[in-house]
């Protein structure tokens, strides 16, 4: 794509037009070609014009927005940035947006959307760019890729672990030393549902970071383990990282590893953005490379930016295996490719193939 980037707005409030209009057309790299009260409309104008990124509501009338965007990917792929209200019922349907597809989140409270909008005008611009830079016929693929979920454990076939959740008893027998960490961004969740979705039981326990807006990661875990094998939680304050377990750092908070004897839990903590992001990879990253060491698969995956380079790169050094998904497989090959800039990264492969190495790393003794 060259010039600038040509976006289209869709959106029933015709405040949030406006504005949004005024903070993209700020940026010289973007230009706002159009925008529509509903996809009725904005359909009628796309036949004239097809943007290059489009900011769509999920709840308006006459055609929602999801059925919106699945018309759209079954036509002409396109990137897709929502554009959600700032609550649980708009985080639900917003991830299943980002299921259908769509590129990125961008969050809108019921009140005070001038001022807010205004405040948080660096990542509205930020995701239209990052949709713009993304590769649409990888996200098409794998949201129309077959799937078929495991069933959830059932009561006899688990045993309470000591925080009150669920584990498998082949999970507690198998070593908690070992865990993997995981920091992606754009194009992440459709990235994260193709990988966790294959992973069984026993794998070592899992901490992830999605740069996404809060509230929206707990929609996103729900999701994730009401399809997955292995437990998916959004963090809280002191849960342990154990075998069969995935936890995803909370919109809006940092997440830290920490190490007590043999066990690994969470820090949940509130401090300033690092690289633009709370939660960040780096933060994680970090944490793992000073209580994990050489004990610790880090994953770094689709996204724009550089986070998770720096910390990929120190737990790189303290002796973890690391591993970065390929520019082919990536949405947006952004902090994967700077991890590889900084020699952090031990091996460079297919999202496909990361979950059998979750697995592979999970069987390794040692």
């Amino acid at each position: 794509m060259s010039g600038k980037i040509k976006v289209m707005l869709v959106d029933d409030s015709a405040v949030v037009r406006q504005v949004l209009a005024a903070l993209l057309g700020k940026d010289g790299g973007i230009e706002v070609i159009a925008s529509a009260p509903d996809p009725i409309f904005a359909m009628d104008k796309m036949n004239v014009q097809w943007p290059d990124v489009i900011v769509l509501d999920v709840e308006m009338p006459r055609m929602d927005g999801i059925t919106f965007l699945k018309k759209i990917m079954s036509i002409r792929p396109t990137p897709v940035v929502i554009c959600s209200t700032l609550t649980e019922k708009g985080a639900a349907t917003s991830m299943q947006a980002m299921a259908a597809g769509a590129i990125a989140i961008v969050t809108k409270p019921k009140a005070g959307l001038r001022n807010f909008l205004e405040l948080d005008e660096g990542d509205i611009v930020q995701a239209v760019k990052a949709a713009a830079a993304s590769n649409m016929r990888h996200v098409k693929a794998m949201t129309m890729a077959p799937f078929n979920p495991t069933q959830k454990l059932t009561i006899d076939q688990a045993m309470p672990s000591s925080d009150g959740a669920q584990t498998s008893l082949s999970a507690m027998s198998v070593t908690t030393d070992k865990l993997v960490a995981i920091g992606t961004s754009t194009g992440g969740t459709q990235a994260l549902e193709l990988v966790l979705t294959q992973l069984s039981r026993t794998v070592p326990g899992i901490v992830i970071v999605q740069h996404m807006p809060e509230k929206f990661t707990a929609a996103f875990a729900d999701r994730l383990n009401s399809i997955c094998q292995i437990e998916v939680l959004e963090a809280k304050n002191g849960d342990r990282v154990i075998p069969g377990r995935a936890l995803v750092a909370p919109g809006g908070r940092h997440m830290q590893v920490k190490r007590s004897g043999a066990q690994y839990h969470v820090e949940v903590i509130d401090a300033p953005p690092v690289n633009r992001h709370r939660p960040s990879v780096d933060v994680l990253f970090r944490s793992v490379a000073k209580c994990a060491g050489r004990n610790v698969l880090g994953i770094i995956m689709t996204g724009m930016g550089d986070d998770g380079a720096l910390g990929m790169r120190e737990m790189h050094d303290a002796g973890a295996e690391t591993i970065a998904q390929d520019e082919k497989t990536c949405v947006v090959y952004g902090m994967p490719k700077e991890a590889v800039k900084l020699g952090a990264v031990d091996k460079i492969t297919p999202l496909t193939n990361i979950a059998g190495l979750i697995e592979a790393y999970g069987r390794k003794h040692g």
